[in-house]
């Protein structure tokens, strides 16, 4: 046996700001995000909070799983973008869904969040602790970043994805986490400093920094060397994995990884032209789309992949359980339709 996904869901708040009104606010413009960042378009949350939208992702996913709130007794929520220190965005979720059963606690590894819930939910369900878990990365990015910095402003974005697991036939194979603190001030956000009656302080205001050279030389460096030991644990090679699903935080360090480990881009699905990077929800709001839009079929091998802040990366090879949805005519006219602005966008 081992832990396979049942369910899949996603959020993404409904105002899209594009790149051509981040010029207005920043020297910049749509061919200069597009060719280094390969973004068009993100998601930006208004009056939407993390546990807002984590609520609305996991709803998608007890949905999509067909399960009660109440078969729950796990929820991880990977985010460094809470609303608020207490209660934990895990124990809101739960109340808002109805989970009364589950434990709850939230995560923070960054970008590499979800991978590292997802592998603490396998700990839980193979050593008897629980049996289905509800595991969610959520992120209001746009709160944390400075709109007047070229170098974060253009790539970050807001949105929340969920998955529910349990014990199933097919399902993690391998697993891999690994953190270097030492290089962690590459990427780096400040909270407030010690502030009180015995030190009086004005208020702080920190923002998302980062050193754009060396989180693209870490990923490059670190995904293909992490995505090689997943397999070798697992005694399966670069070939039997049908899909590469990475953390979308840039398509060129994507692009990169499928160079330097001379695996086709097709095989690296992507969406962040559309969502940007949103941290630990990139990989499970990404699964979401592929799994609704029929793109998996059971018995695929996906490889999962974070990296990012901490410094932090890991993986998870698992082979897809779910069946197949069935697209209806309206999906497929739908899809056809937003195929054709992607063509036409791709010709301008």
């Amino acid at each position: 046996m081992a832990t396979g996904i049942i369910g899949t869901g996603s959020f993404l708040p409904p105002t899209i700001i594009d790149n051509n009104e981040l010029a207005k606010m920043v020297k910049t413009d749509d061919e200069w995000i597009r060719e280094h960042t390969g973004i068009v378009e993100r998601h930006i949350a208004t009056d939407e909070t993390t546990s807002y939208m984590a609520t609305e992702a996991a709803f998608a996913a007890i949905e999509n799983a067909g399960i009660d709130p109440k078969e729950i007794d796990l929820i991880i929520l990977a985010t460094l973008s809470p609303e608020r220190a207490t209660p934990s965005m895990s124990c809101i979720v739960q109340d808002k869904i109805g989970a009364v059963n589950a434990t709850c606690f939230d995560l923070n590894a960054a970008c590499s969040g979800f991978v590292y819930a997802l592998q603490t939910a396998d700990a839980y369900i193979t050593a008897g602790l629980a049996k289905t878990a509800l595991i969610i990365g959520s992120e209001t990015l746009s709160k944390m970043v400075d709109w007047k910095d070229r170098s974060t402003c253009i790539l970050f974005a807001d949105g929340a994805g969920a998955a529910i697991v349990t014990e199933r036939e097919q399902g993690i194979l391998s697993s891999v986490t690994r953190s270097d603190g030492s290089k962690g001030m590459s990427l780096k956000c400040k909270e407030r400093s010690t502030r009180n009656f015995l030190n009086k302080k004005t208020e702080d205001k920190h923002y998302i920094q980062m050193i754009g050279p060396d989180i693209f030389k870490f990923a490059v460096r670190k995904v293909p060397a992490c995505i090689d030991l997943l397999l070798q644990r697992a005694n399966m090679s670069k070939e039997d994995v049908t899909y590469f699903v990475l953390h979308q935080a840039n398509a060129r360090i994507v692009a990169s990884v499928s160079n330097k480990m001379e695996i086709p881009i097709e095989k690296f699905p992507m969406n962040i032209e559309h969502c940007g990077n949103t941290s630990s929800a990139s990989i499970p709001i990404l699964l979401d789309e592929m799994n609704r839009s029929a793109m998996l079929k059971p018995g695929d091998k996906l490889v999962l992949c974070g990296f990012g802040g901490g410094l932090t990366w890991g993986a998870q090879l698992l082979e897809w359980s779910m069946p197949t949805p069935e697209i209806t005519d309206d999906e497929e006219s739908e899809e056809a339709h937003e195929a054709e602005n992607e063509m036409q966008d791709t010709e301008e």
